[in-house]
């Protein structure tokens, strides 16, 4: 894996053109790929139906080393639509082999018609996880959908006091145009461009908190355009990653990803030492 330092935004679109002459091979592969993801989820999928079960970790003996007062916070991972926590178990498995001592996973119902009352769910989740493991902040990691649902949390509900960082992987963040028919769905309407969610995510967020690190592929057939999935907001502190080669559906499950995912979480600095200006990261 190769990670090349661009510039965001104005790349997140211009990189397309010079791609297109390699395109429709890549896009085969992308699709096998995202055609065996998706038979090995469909496995795994009734395994994450119910809510994770969550207690109180048992108290170190104590003759215990005692941890570092700046240990690392706790992850809550956010899956996308009509899905559940069972598309984060390889990513959830490679954070857990380099230090993550504290993962957990939020399942939203399959029937929630609405990001912000999804996004009121989020906030009291996250608030109940704070009480339990002392950790004043989390990361959250949010596919799809549930980036979305995260990011509306922190720059609108005042989630920035709490999510320390948000990675967001195939998030619309500007809207989707994919899959018209799916209209007919409330929580649909709101991930098109235009919609009111979409909207109020452009209004200024000054002072917002939370850095943000967004995953996008120039092949995720979700994303109607692609562009979409990168953040562009002038108040946000936001890093683009570009990942070369898979679809939608790989995103979570990618070995590349997950240490993009890993990088982008243990470099994370406070944000008032964090430049707006920050560079993106390219996955090759």
């Amino acid at each position: 894996m190769t990670l090349t330092r661009v510039q965001p935004f104005r790349l997140c679109g211009a990189l397309l053109p010079a791609r297109l002459a390699g395109l429709p091979i890549a896009l085969l592969k992308a699709t096998a790929l995202e055609l065996a993801i998706l038979a090995g989820h469909l496995l795994l999928y009734p395994s994450g139906i119910v809510q994770e079960r969550r207690a109180a970790p048992p108290p170190p003996p104590p003759d215990a080393p005692r941890l570092p007062t700046r240990d690392k916070p706790p992850v809550l991972l956010l899956h996308g639509f009509i899905d559940n926590r069972s598309v984060f178990v390889l990513l959830r498995r490679s954070l857990a082999q380099h230090g993550r001592q504290h993962l957990e996973s939020l399942n939203y119902s399959p029937l929630t018609c609405d990001i912000r009352k999804a996004a009121e769910l989020l906030g009291r989740h996250v608030e109940e996880i704070c009480e339990r493991t002392g950790h004043e902040r989390v990361d959250i990691v949010g596919h799809s959908l549930g980036g979305l649902i995260a990011r509306y949390y922190a720059q609108r509900l005042g989630g920035d006091a709490r999510v320390r960082t948000l990675v967001t992987l195939g998030t619309p963040h500007t809207g989707t145009r994919v899959v018209p028919l799916a209209d007919a769905h409330p929580i649909v309407r709101q991930m098109r461009p235009g919609s009111d969610v979409i909207e109020e995510l452009r209004e200024p967020a000054p002072g917002c908190r939370t850095q943000f690190v967004s995953f996008w592929s120039e092949l995720d057939q979700l994303m109607d355009p692609v562009e979409t999935a990168c953040v562009d907001h002038p108040d946000l502190v936001a890093q683009n990653v570009r990942v070369s080669g898979i679809g939608h559906l790989a995103l979570p499950v990618h070995p590349a990803v997950a240490t993009a995912i890993r990088q982008a979480l243990d470099l994370t600095k406070p944000a008032a030492d964090t430049p707006a200006s920050a560079d993106g990261l390219t996955v090759a």
